[in-house]
């Protein structure tokens, strides 16, 4: 069962849509003919992955001001609650978002190419202020 690492570098928070490279994972894996389930995975605790809209950029926008007043850093008044703050007022926030998000998705595969509707991306969504070199896993099952 085919399988690759991903590395993709983050320059903050915000959506990096990683459809394109999935979607040659996927033909070359496949040869063109195949059906299956590629599922997408990050090795991280402060990200998370995402299908969204990729025709919009305000969609990205709106995405990250929500997130942001969901869950604001630590520093803010209203998180005076948290302990772990050792690696910044932006790490225990990431690890909430991650926690109400995903880390593992799934996307059907029919012959051969990504099953994605007409405006879906696969996005990793970075919830750390600072850059990060992030590692997806993609792997395709029969």
């Amino acid at each position: 069962m085919p399988q690759t690492v991903i590395t993709l570098s983050t320059h903050g928070q915000g959506l990096y849509e990683l459809t394109g490279q999935a979607a040659e994972f996927v033909r070359a894996a496949s040869s063109g003919a195949g059906e299956g389930l590629l599922t997408v995975f990050v090795r991280h605790t402060s990200c998370s992955l995402l299908i969204q809209e990729n025709a919009d950029p305000d969609v990205k926008t709106d995405l990250n001001a929500f997130f942001r007043r969901l869950v604001p850093p630590s520093s803010d008044p209203s998180m005076r609650w948290i302990v772990h703050t050792a690696e910044g007022p932006d790490d225990m926030p990431a690890h909430i978002k991650a926690a109400l998000t995903q880390v593992s998705i799934s996307v059907p595969v029919m012959r051969g190419r990504l099953a994605l509707g007409t405006w879906q991306g696969i996005y990793l969504f970075e919830h750390r202020d600072r850059p990060h070199r992030r590692e997806i896993i993609l792997h395709l099952s029969a």
